[in-house]
This record gives C-alpha cells, structure tokens and sequence, in this order.
C-alpha cells in the first residue's frame, strides 16, 4: 500500500471545516444553499415552478414535497442546516413571492424569485471578494 500525505491532510482539513463551523457552512459551501418548502398540496406546482427557476440559476437545494406540516418542514431545514428556506403559500403564489427564512434568524420577508436571487448572489460575491483581499 501506497501512503499519500495529500489524501490524509485533505481529511484532516475537512474534519477541522465540519467541527468549525458545526456544520453551518458559509453559503457558498453549503451543499444544500436553500430549501423550498410548500405549505400544502395546493402550492406543490408553484414550489416546483421556483425550484426549477432556482436550479435553472445554479442555486442547490431541494423541494420538501413531503405531507408533513410546514412547522415540521421548517425544524428539518433548521435541522439540516439549510442557509434559506423559502415557504410558498396561498399568498406567495397569487403575487408570485417567496417568503424567505434564514436559518438560524428566522423570517426575513418576501420577494419575488429573480429578486431573492439576486440578493443571493450579492451575498455570496461579497463574502468571496472580502476573502480575495
């Protein structure tokens, strides 16, 4: 057997990001970065409709389709560690919004999805240009 120091330090180093930062990954590490999270099964169509727009942006997530109620889909992203949570509802469809949750501070607001993209990817660009200098 061959030993090779790279492969062993490249564990070591993710080991040390995971226990760092508890497993809340900056936004633009995250491998999850939102979470869409219809309130029924009424607004399955319009979350699907979002998540394809967000993928369409290379913005990774998931769609939580699941029958569970919204209070539960919402503890499983906190749980998950999902940096956004976007919650579509009566409300969100009729207007075309997302209602945005941030893990860890809780709700943020509403905007439309070419809006909350936007700011998203202000976001990250900042933190990658403070990290540049």
């Amino acid at each position: 057997m061959i030993h090779r120091a790279p492969f062993g330090s490249m564990e070591r180093f993710v080991a040390i990001l995971i226990e760092s930062t508890a497993g809340r990954f900056p936004l633009w590490l995250a491998p999850e970065q939102i979470a869409v999270l219809p309130i029924s099964e009424k607004y399955h169509e319009y979350a699907q409709k979002v998540y394809r727009e967000l993928l369409e942006l290379d913005i990774r997530g998931f769609l939580d389709d699941r029958d569970e109620k919204i209070g539960r889909k919402i503890r499983d992203a906190e749980v998950k560690k999902v940096p956004y949570m976007l919650i579509v509802g009566e409300k969100e469809a009729a207007e075309g919004l997302v209602s945005i949750r941030k893990q860890g501070e809780g709700d943020v607001g509403s905007l439309t999805v070419a809006a909350f993209a936007d700011n998203f990817r202000k976001e990250i660009a900042t933190v990658l240009d403070f990290q540049a200098q």
